[in-house]
């Protein structure tokens, strides 16, 4: 196993809005790299990356897929990642071990509502990016106008490195404003060999002052580099790559690149800025954990020989090697064979097969070190955004935070037989993905699954359905509402006591419970002086009260955004119990939050329609019946105009049929989770009465 030195790594993520284009670049960086033999394509569902079947049919991705290939002497781990917004969370754990991106735009489209998603999750995360223009070839394709839409959309500093030659169906090639040189690429041999070729004289003008622009841009964040060229010496394209790299890597800017990823035009030089502009793990700060020891905060540098910190980012149920974990290794060295410790649970786990992962195929390794992403065969019981280390200097590392489900729907087996079925699959699928939730209703014993939004939950079902072959009868999707209360309760009390001769049951607890700021989730305090409850009940009491939110007080739905505190209550030296202090804490729970004034919550969604100018009266129109807050509208040029607005998703069932329908096919929309809000009073009626 050749190991490549750790500044000739380079782990980066494929990411974007949907239909922007990146599993095509994805399939053709494979190809150049010689990683495939052919090229398959996401319309003909033949992408070696979209390997699940419901992605081939769809022509979407929707887990992210990891591959490894070999560019100019370096190794590139490379994640391709969903860009429907149903997926968000595949996109979210990538990034979290990533080092760098690619973000691939749409040049007639320019920056859409996803591409907003995924450049703040990358934010977040401080993950360097360059741009990718592609679908230059396109009518309506428009360069220049998307580095405007970058910088103004997401407060960026883009800096365009190269310039088209020709555009639309005229795009032939580019011009490296670095080096000066143009490259056109030939359509017989799939794009591999670029010519070079003069710079047109219609294009000149354009590129001698897109360079001067990218020159100053570049020598402004080198103090000497600004002296020479101040002093009018020409500056090397070395040096201007070493400068470029440094402010990429610092996030201060994006390099901007342009192509076809369709008709094989300018990949190679993506991988090429890969390799150049984006950091290995030696260019990133260590990553830090919290020492199980001492409790303090410690570095854990990329050192090959240092202690075990790894970072189990997805779990696949796959069904040749069974429980797939993949893992980031930021630090020491991952064995087959080899006894670890899961530092999140204090559980010790057994590293079964090492695999280098290519989309659904896979090689086996005897190890892997550290700044390198693999899978394993074996953990039993690690979960996603748990730490994996030795016993010797235990670490565990900042975990990944999911956003809450909004969307349910009700599915019962047909048969026991589909129910034995059914209880493996929910298992193997609620491990894969941390945004699918199963949960069962007390009232009517249905099993209620819990999604992201229709498409989410629609694939979810179709792999019950296919791959596990559970024969299910399936409700229609329903809203994730959710409960809270809106006034502080000082006093509520819950008891139990229970003679039943012999031992009885005795636990008292008095809680007070607070509202809080939405998206807070909940808090729970201990206050408890002087021993009133002692600290062997306190947990049973916290537990108490999490089951009592499960089922909310005014129709069943969960409760958030509450603070609940402890501070009073009797116990009885025989007769308590664990039990009795959580069916106590439950009672007092209840009777609490009656008395707040709740409400029911219900999700607004962030929705963006992008459809054709002349449409936009009967859009808003419609928008406005469905309770929607229009927020603000732009143009995108070529008559193509985005709506934004708030609208509760209640409203916004089978939308994309009827935007269609009102734009005689030409209007998309995406839609992603902003908050919770009140439902107004005469819905919420409506709800209650209804009952789920």
């Amino acid at each position: 196993m050749t190991r490549y030195p750790l500044d000739k790594i380079r782990n980066i993520g494929i990411i974007a809005h949907i239909d922007a284009g990146k599993t095509t670049t994805t399939e053709r960086i494979l190809y150049y790299t010689g990683r495939i033999h052919r090229m398959g394509e996401v319309h003909d569902g033949t992408a070696t990356m979209d390997h699940m079947v419901q992605e081939q049919e769809r022509g979407i991705t929707i887990t992210s897929a990891a591959t490894t290939a070999y560019w100019k002497d370096h190794q590139i781990n490379i994640i391709d990642t969903p860009g429907h917004i149903d997926f968000t969370a595949e996109v979210q754990r990538s990034l979290r071990v990533l080092d760098g991106g690619v973000v691939v735009f749409d040049a007639v489209a320019g920056v859409e509502p996803q591409s907003e998603t995924v450049w703040r999750q990358a934010d977040q995360y401080g993950v360097p990016r360059i741009c990718f223009v592609n679908k230059m070839d396109r009518v309506g394709a428009d360069f220049e106008r998307t580095v405007e839409m970058i910088k103004d959309r997401l407060k960026a500093n883009p800096l365009p490195i190269q310039w088209p030659i020709g555009e639309e169906s005229n795009f032939r090639g580019i011009v490296d404003l670095l080096s000066m040189e143009a490259a056109v690429w030939l359509e017989e041999d799939l794009g591999v060999q670029s010519v070079a070729a003069e710079i047109p004289d219609d294009v000149l003008p354009s590129v001698l002052a897109a360079r001067e622009r990218i020159l100053e841009n570049i020598v402004e964040t080198d103090d000497e580099l600004v002296v020479r060229y101040l002093d009018g010496e020409e500056i090397s394209v070395e040096e201007l790559r070493a400068a470029l790299r440094r402010a990429t890597i610092a996030g201060s800017v994006t390099p901007v690149l342009l192509g076809s990823a369709l008709r094989n035009k300018g990949i190679q030089r993506v991988m090429d800025a890969v390799v150049y502009y984006l950091p290995s793990p030696q260019d990133i700060p260590p990553i830090m954990g919290k020492s199980v020891k001492s409790g303090v905060m410690v570095p854990r540098p990329p050192e090959d020989d240092g202690p075990l910190a790894a970072l189990v980012f997805k779990i696949v149920a796959d069904p040749y090697v069974g429980r797939l974990a993949y893992f980031r290794v930021y630090s020491g060295k991952v064995k087959a064979g080899s006894k670890v410790i899961n530092s999140t649970k204090n559980r010790k786990e057994r590293i079964g097969r090492v695999l280098r992962m290519h989309a659904d195929r896979r090689e086996d390794l005897d190890y892997v070190l550290a700044g390198d992403i693999a899978a394993t065969v074996g953990l039993k019981d690690t979960f996603t955004g748990e730490t994996l280390c030795t016993q010797e200097s235990p670490v565990v590392l900042e975990s990944i935070e999911f956003p809450e489900p909004v969307i349910s729907l009700a599915i019962e087996p047909k048969t026991n037989l589909d129910q034995d079925r059914m209880g493996i699959a929910l298992r193997a699928l609620s491990e894969e993905d941390p945004t699918f939730r199963v949960r069962t209703d007390d009232q009517t014993g249905q099993t209620i699954l819990y999604g992201m939004g229709e498409l989410h939950l629609e694939v979810l079902v179709d792999r019950l359905l296919r791959e596990y072959r559970v024969a299910a009868n399936v409700g229609n999707p329903r809203v994730a509402y959710r409960e809270t209360i809106t006034r502080k309760v000082e006093k509520a009390e819950g008891r139990l006591v229970r003679q039943t001769g012999g031992r009885g049951q005795y636990g008292h607890v008095v809680l007070r419970l607070e509202p809080l700021e939405p998206g807070s989730g909940f808090i729970f305090e201990d206050a408890i002086v002087r021993g009133a409850i002692p600290k062997d009940f306190i947990k049973p009491v916290k537990d108490g009260i999490r089951e009592a939110m499960e089922s909310g007080v005014l129709a069943g739905y969960p409760m958030v955004d509450i603070k609940v505190t402890v501070y009073d209550g009797s116990y009885h030296e025989v007769d308590s119990s664990e039990l009795a202090f959580k069916i106590a804490a439950s009672i007092a729970f209840k009777n609490g939050a009656t008395r707040g004034d709740p409400v029911l919550m219900e999700p607004i969604m962030d929705v963006e329609a992008v459809i054709p100018d002349e449409y936009t009266g009967d859009v808003i129109g419609n928008l406005s019946a469905k309770r929607g807050d229009i927020e603000g509208m732009e143009m995108h040029g070529n008559g193509v105009r985005s709506i934004k607005v708030k609208a509760p998703l209640a409203e916004m069932f089978g939308y994309a049929t009827a935007l269609r329908s009102m734009t005689q096919g030409r209007g998309t929309f995406t839609m992603e989770f902003d908050h919770y809000a009140p439902v107004r009073k005469e819905i919420a009626d409506q709800i209650m009465v209804g009952g789920r």
